[in-house]
């Protein structure tokens, strides 16, 4: 066994060939998971040696190879054992941009590229040897589409990875000199990305080796490494006592829990300190780069251990004050408390720095009043653009790009600053959504299917609390409503077939259906209702909700339906909770947004492959219909999910959730929706729905082979033996 660390060049410039053995499963690796982390990650690596450090590279990750006996002469062979996602995804990224530089006649760049994908000529004895990778057989005709720029790949998911790189190298390239840039580019892929490279020789146990390899261990968090470089530096003798006083606290549960951030965990005392730097430094960096800023920032700005280590104790302690307190269900919360809350149902992650910020001590003279309504303000920014789902990518950078903007300005208008920042951002990663922006948002838009639950729920919770005087305005006794316990309660029940039969077309019953969804036709519960009332007639639900009367909403919406509820009502409620939205949260008079450049509103495409690749969905899970059609067995119905994202049932294989759902079902049905997980409960959807807020894609649009409203199962979902009969999305 031979290790070493390697680069591209190194792996893939000698004539070789590197076969994906049948067994492995095929290319799995996603935009979201992986390919965008690599191209931010390259990025970044070229600003960081561009910077400060001409030396820096950056780690992909391992890989296993093994040599295989050949004829003297051949082709020298490689088995790839592990890490041919790393590999094939190389691949890509090479095509990718030795294609780009072609188009763009970077000819002698394009000559530094090709070796790295293509063996010679005179190398080659069959079309099999012309690529240095070749893939496990399900790929190998649509990575040959691919590599070979004909011009007319095959639709698949290494073409998907090859037309993502493609975009944004040359968007890139456009965004300055494109030839310097191109050979940064090409020389940060070939020369600075690094791999261990484990190379075995025919008669070792590759088995063995990945599974060596692949086994859990418990890697040094980004805590750990920086309380090793502290200690270091603290006298022996005064060591444990700081230890005690300044840091054991970073080393209990609380502190210990892991946080996803983006796309990745990080036990919450490492996130603390990477918000907290980014704080200090009003620096954007990501938080595995937090060891090497921390030391920086010690070399070059606070080199004094001893007074730093109570800024940072004093600065945690405010920290987990602001989280515990916001995750406390009843009472009056503080506005930072309450903007807490509010904004970690939407991504709190990255408003973090900035609470940290604002309450470092270099910010103590800001007016308290001045502090609250940057509060207000930035959770406008946050809801609003929550709720017309715009793009997330990029927010990091914009926060810290807000934060050096107000640190250059005077503490006694620190809100007007924000104000007029966010107002003058008319860009897609910036921008402030106007009032006709939301309002066509979320104007016959089916809310209850298109958002986050705990979401949706906390807006309501807010035009609750903004009724009751909260968090501004005339209080009434009854205090703010509960949070984080309620439930969303349809007022013409989404079962309205049952008690609701008014002799409508099929058109309109399709109307209905859809009207159901709105936010119109919704209302905060704080008792869950039983289903002969929750599925009753209107006459029926009315008088319940008159006895209990403990919600405004709710009282408000019995008013309006004093002569009944349709689809009339619905409409006209919509527009009235619109406007409250508008309300609690506002802009500036005549504010537009994005103005006339039209929302930029990112896709993602998510298929079970990807989700068993990232360990969200086990390979054999068993899937059962959410319900069971007539004249079908159970056993009949059930689907097993295979390791490559398939689904069987029986010996039907179907690529697809909608297209297993329609042979079950008959018709055309949204799979996402239609199929349940039976070990857990959860329908695909929402599996797909927590995958994508561990991403931070959940504000994107999800990208199905079938609409969301083609088969949400509203009349004849069933749910027994699941255990939930709460409305609440499962």
């Amino acid at each position: 066994m031979k290790t070493d660390v390697i680069k591209p060049q190194d792996i893939f410039f000698n004539p070789k060939k590197l076969v994906v053995p049948l067994f492995q499963r095929p290319y799995v690796w996603s935009k979201e998971a992986q390919w965008e982390p690599l191209w931010q990650d390259i990025v970044r690596l070229i600003e960081v040696i561009s910077e400060h450090n001409s030396a820096a590279t950056h780690f992909l990750g391992a890989i296993v190879i093994q040599q295989t006996q050949i004829a003297l002469g051949s082709l020298p062979t490689w088995n790839v054992i592990d890490g041919q996602q790393r590999l094939t995804t190389l691949q890509l990224l090479l095509a990718a941009l030795k294609d780009e530089l072609e188009r763009r006649d970077l000819i002698g760049l394009v000559g530094r590229i090709r070796p790295l994908i293509e063996n010679p000529v005179d190398n080659r004895e069959t079309e099999e040897d012309r690529f240095k990778l070749w893939p496990t057989n399900r790929d190998r005709e649509g990575f040959v589409s691919v590599m070979s720029a004909s011009g007319n790949p095959l639709p698949c998911r290494l073409n998907d990875a090859y037309r993502f790189f493609r975009n944004v190298i040359s968007s890139w390239f456009d965004e300055g000199d494109t030839e310097t840039r191109a050979k940064v580019l090409v020389a940060a892929i070939s020369d600075r990305i690094e791999i261990v490279s484990i190379g075995l020789d025919s008669t070792e146990d590759a088995q063995a080796i990945f599974e060596t390899l692949n086994a859990r261990g418990t890697p040094l968090s980004a805590a750990d490494l920086i309380k090793n470089f502290v200690f270091q530096q603290v006298d022996e003798h005064d060591a444990e006592n700081a230890y005690l006083k300044y840091w054991a606290q970073f080393e209990t549960p609380w502190w210990e829990v892991e946080i996803t951030s983006g796309r990745i965990k990080h036990s919450r005392a490492s996130l603390f300190l990477s918000q907290w730097l980014s704080a200090r430094t009003l620096k954007e960096f990501p938080t595995r780069e937090v060891f090497t800023q921390f030391k920086h920032y010690v070399n070059t700005v606070a080199k004094d251990i001893g007074a730093l280590l109570p800024h940072i104790r004093t600065a945690a302690d405010r920290y987990r004050s602001v989280i515990e307190s916001s995750n406390r269900d009843d009472g009056v919360l503080s506005r930072i408390e309450l903007f807490s809350y509010r904004v970690g149902t939407l991504n709190s992650e990255i408003a973090r720095p900035l609470l940290i910020w604002l309450d470092e001590p270099e910010q103590e003279s800001i007016p308290e009043q001045e502090r609250e309504r940057v509060l207000g303000i930035l959770e406008s920014w946050f809801v609003r653009r929550a709720l017309v789902k715009a793009s997330s990518q990029g927010s990091n950078r914009f926060i810290m790009d807000l934060l050096r903007h107000l640190s250059d300005n005077s503490f006694e208008n620190l809100s007007g600053a924000v104000e007029a920042f966010l107002a003058s951002n008319h860009t897609p990663v910036g921008y402030w959504p106007g009032d006709t922006e939301v309002r066509t948002a979320l104007t016959g838009t089916a809310a209850y299917w298109k958002y986050v639950r705990a979401r949706l729920r906390m807006v309501f919770e807010a035009l609750e609390d903004a009724q009751r005087g909260y968090p501004t305005g005339h209080r009434l006794a009854m205090g703010p409503i509960t949070r984080n316990k309620g439930t969303l309660e349809h007022l013409m029940p989404q079962k309205w077939r049952r008690n609701w039969q008014d002799d409508l077309s099929p058109e309109e019953e399709a109307r209905r259906d859809r009207v159901v969804q709105e936010i119109g036709n919704l209302t905060l519960v704080t008792q869950a209702l039983n289903s002969k009332v929750s599925n009753g007639t209107w006459q029926t639900k009315r008088d319940h909700f008159k006895s209990i009367s403990d919600v405004l909403l709710t009282n408000e919406a019995m008013v309006m339906g004093e002569e009944g509820w349709d689809e009339q009502t619905i409409t006209d409620r919509t527009a009235l909770l619109i406007s409250q939205i508008l309300e609690v949260w506002p802009v500036p008079v005549g504010h537009v947004g994005l103005e006339a450049a039209g929302s930029d509103q990112s896709t993602v495409s998510v298929d079970l492959a990807q989700l068993i690749s990232d360990g969200w969905l086990e390979a054999g899970a068993v899937l059962i219909p959410s319900s069971q059609p007539v004249g079908r067995e159970a056993s009949e119905t059930l689907a097993v999910v295979s390791r490559d994202g398939r689904i069987y049932i029986g010996s039907d294989v179907f690529e697809t959730p909608s297209g297993a759902g329609r042979a079950i079902k008959g018709r055309t049905v949204n799979g996402w929706w239609f199929w349940i997980i039976q070990s857990s409960g959860k329908r695909l959807y929402d599996l797909r729905n927590e995958y994508l807020q561990s991403m931070g894609e959940v504000d994107a649009e999800v990208v199905d082979e079938v609409a969301p409203e083609s088969a949400h199962e509203l009349d004849d979902v069933t749910f027994e033996g699941l255990g939930n009969t709460s409305g609440e999305s499962l």
